[in-house]
């Protein structure tokens, strides 16, 4: 497979970074078809180059295809790889399901996603703002970006410090290209989309995981895509309350599906089942965290012991658990 491509570059302190990024739409079989849509649909600086780097997916059930995100913090090794993402294809149209890290990623996805069809991208659908899930998005031009009513102000808060880190961890080379998408619809409470002959289900949820939580339900295969509501072998990250994620997963749990796509692990677990390793560790937190408390514990001294039992369950754990115990000491203290 052919693509067209282009050379991005950036003069930094220590001298000029640049990476050859893709061009959407150019795909074809040979270089001649591809050197063809250049020539009657021009954009300066690209050429045609063999095809790079497919993102790895799974069919996770028929017409639903899923990659596993790396158990990793954002590094250069793998320039932001580190969560699920999706997409759905139907009769006329694609939704993708989180777009990764930074545009490396998103690229990557664009290519395993052409591999299988070459029906429109008409949706991105972003389950919350954490950067790791959004920076691809860009990568997917003229299609509609869908998140959380909340997720346009969230991601609008947090830009340069997003930018500023996954640079940093990724490298400026690397990152070359991402940035921030300009959420195009917020959900409020429930919304359908249809891809032909094919609905999926979106539902914003009240603060837990963050403030900006989504999932996606693809009716026709009865499969769930939970963002990180759900962290499999994946230390859990609070960034929102506590309380909240423990009353959504609850009410999750009336979802009758078949299956679930966490936002890490996984890729493909049972429902409600899948959520209980999840639900096992915020009710430690809450209880270590209400113990602490009860004591009269600080702060300081509290961090190091809540939710200790739980450090060999999950990979990442002491960069997250810390924090996690923080959010909810916090919370908890003024119930």
């Amino acid at each position: 497979m052919f693509e067209a491509v282009m050379m991005l570059c950036a003069t930094l302190a220590e001298g000029e970074a640049c990476r050859e990024a893709l061009v959407p739409g150019y795909a074809t079989g040979t270089r001649a078809a591809c050197e063809a849509g250049l020539r009657a649909r021009p954009v300066e600086g690209a050429a045609c180059a063999q095809a790079g780097p497919v993102l790895p997916v799974i069919e996770a059930a028929p017409g639903v295809y899923v990659h596993t995100g790396a158990i990793a913090e954002p590094d250069a090794a793998n320039h932001g790889d580190v969560s699920n993402l999706g997409f759905v294809v139907g009769e006329t149209a694609i939704a993708v399901i989180d777009s990764g890290g930074s545009a490396q990623v998103g690229e990557a996805l664009w290519r395993a996603i052409r591999v299988r069809s070459d029906l429109p991208v008409t949706h991105v659908i972003l389950t919350h703002m954490h950067p790791d899930h959004v920076f691809g998005a860009g990568v997917f031009a003229g299609a509609e970006v869908v998140g959380h009513a909340g997720l346009q102000r969230a991601l609008a808060e947090r830009r340069e410090s997003y930018l500023e880190s996954f640079s940093r961890l990724i490298g400026p080379g690397a990152f070359l290209g991402s940035d921030v998408p300009q959420v195009d619809r917020g959900i409020e409470d429930v919304a359908e989309i249809d891809l032909g002959g094919r609905a999926l289900r979106l539902r914003a949820w009240p603060l837990a995981h963050t403030g900006t939580d989504l999932t996606v339900f693809d009716a026709q295969t009865g499969t769930l895509f939970a963002g990180d509501l759900v962290f499999d072998r994946h230390a859990p990250a609070l960034d929102g309350s506590l309380r909240g994620w423990q009353a959504v997963l609850d009410d999750m749990a009336k979802i009758e599906a078949d299956r679930m796509i966490p936002g890490h692990g996984g890729p493909v677990m049972g429902w409600p089942e899948g959520a209980a390793p999840l639900k096992r560790y915020l009710d430690t937190l809450a209880r270590d965290t209400r113990k602490a408390l009860d004591e009269g514990a600080r702060l300081s001294e509290a961090v190091g012991r809540i939710a200790a039992e739980e450090a060999d369950d999950w990979s990442l754990f002491e960069a997250y658990n810390p924090r996690n115990a923080t959010v909810a000491f916090t919370e908890l203290e003024w119930e």
